[in-house]
């Protein structure tokens, strides 16, 4: 592994607080748990929010679009920050930071105002390496796994519970937009319980935070974000002035962000990383599961709670019967992901990948089919939420453990970054497929914007279990005790 620090690594600090490792796990999953209620309480409020602020079901996708382009900025910063100056400490101002906005988004009464709030909430993105890194100080790749698991099955955990506690106050609180302020109780909590518990880091490299690789990588990727969200919509065709500036622009941005980085001493994350085959393998297949996984957020939640007599399609669930519905999609991708640690050490990490895109696959080609029916519907978002346990937990570990040790929440880092945008492409394609499919005196879409978005996912889903048949390591099998 090529270094590029020009400052040599400080000595080994005792670590500041004597924390019982039961006591870490808990506030690590606690703070997971939190994140996941933030990502997961919009969903069985959706369909309402079309009438109580005067959207249409496409502008909504730029909840999820907002959230995402924040996390892109936020991710490398924070990671970058966290490696040089404290995890823990980092940790707390991104909880403040998300209880900021999710105070911002239950005082909303305009979609602008809740925009913000999103904006905000999406330095959440912060929290997985920010907590990666407190864990690798404290043990091993094999304890570090464990915890990941752990993490992974709290964050599905947390969005389940968003998901309840948002569909029981929708239905039975009278103001539409009380469900708004679940995220604020969540974080709020986690904040509070965490602050005396989560230990400091005992490991901290030197070095500073490179602000101009940051600032370059952020603009770059915001721009094409921004130009895949808007482009197609009206004012911004594809062929328009500001589409093609945004995504020219912001590739050129990209690009020369690497060249700057390759010229930093101390960059923001080090590219020479990628001149390895497997943190290529892991980033591509990060980014086409999580461009399912997030790009369905919006779609699904409100194809379940259209009414057939509406639309001519949908479930016609109200807010609670959504979120429950919701469920059998995130147990299984937390039993997927609590499972894949004894999976990758029985087949090898390379066909848990593989085998967890075949899954996804085999779950959105089923909605394909399947959509009529409540029942057959929810079966095949268990069997694409396995798939989707097995690529949460096995890419964030990989992510972690394929870069120093001095680089931990750089290198998770890394994979939440490149988590948000697969996600941010999701969301962007799937908007603009709904968007050409919404009639201009309806806010709610034709039937085959569904189809479609869910064809796309099973197209990007083989293509990452290709992408995952090309990924070698030196060990291919790893303990799962």
């Amino acid at each position: 592994m090529t270094e590029t620090r020009a400052a040599a690594p400080s000595a080994p600090r005792p670590a500041l607080s004597p924390t019982p490792p039961a006591a870490v796990i808990a506030s690590v999953a606690l703070v997971e748990l939190s994140s996941g209620v933030t990502q997961g309480f919009l969903s069985p409020v959706l369909h309402r929010l079309t009438d109580t602020l005067h959207v249409t079901v496409a502008d909504l996708n730029w909840l999820s679009i907002c959230n995402l382009l924040a996390s892109v900025a936020f991710t490398p910063v924070l990671s970058r920050m966290g490696d040089l100056y404290g995890h823990r400490r980092l940790l707390r101002w991104t909880l403040a930071i998300v209880l900021t906005g999710s105070l911002i988004v239950g005082l909303s009464t305009s979609f602008a105002m809740l925009l913000v709030g999103q904006v905000l909430q999406g330095a959440f993105a912060g929290f997985f390496p920010l907590l990666v890194g407190i864990l690798r100080n404290r043990s091993g790749d094999g304890e570090s796994r464990r915890g990941i698991s752990f993490m992974v099955a709290a964050l599905v955990g947390g969005i389940a519970l968003g998901l309840v506690a948002s569909g029981f106050v929708a239905q039975y609180v009278a103001q539409p937009t009380a469900a708004l302020w679940v995220p604020a109780v969540g974080v709020g909590v986690a904040l509070i319980v965490t602050w005396p518990l989560l230990p400091e880091s005992d490991h901290r490299p030197g070095g500073s935070v490179d602000w101009l690789g940051g600032v370059i990588l952020c603009v770059g990727l915001v721009a094409v974000m921004l130009g895949l969200g808007k482009g197609g919509t009206p004012g911004w065709a594809w062929t328009s002035p500001a589409t093609l500036g945004c995504l020219v622009g912001g590739a050129a941005l990209t690009g020369l962000f690497a060249l700057v980085e390759l010229r930093t001493p101390e960059p923001m994350i080090d590219v020479r990383l990628f001149a390895r085959r497997s943190v290529v393998v892991v980033s591509l297949v990060a980014v086409t599961f999580s461009f399912c996984m997030i790009g369905l957020q919006i779609a699904n939640p409100v194809f379940l709670s259209t009414p057939s007599e509406d639309a001519g399609y949908g479930l016609g669930l109200a807010p609670l019967g959504t979120a429950f519905a919701m469920l059998p999609n995130m147990a299984a991708i937390a039993v997927g992901s609590l499972a894949a640690p004894a999976v990758a050490a029985r087949i090898t990490d390379r066909l848990t990948l593989v085998t967890g895109s075949a899954l996804m696959a085999a779950g959105y080609a089923g909605a394909l089919v399947a959509h009529s029916s409540l029942g057959l519907f929810l079966a095949t978002t268990v069997v694409a939420g396995v798939g989707i346990g097995f690529l949460q937990h096995s890419t964030r570990t990989l992510a972690v453990e394929l870069v120093p040790h001095d680089q931990t929440s750089v290198g998770s880092g890394i994979n939440e970054l490149l988590i948000n945008v697969g996600g941010s492409l999701g969301a962007a394609a799937v908007l603009a497929v709904s968007a050409r499919a919404t009639p201009a005196d309806s806010p709610l879409p034709r039937l085959d914007a569904y189809t479609t978005s869910w064809t796309m996912c099973v197209a990007v889903s083989l293509a990452g279990a290709v992408i995952a048949l090309f990924l070698r390591r030196p060990s291919e099998k790893h303990t799962a005790h």
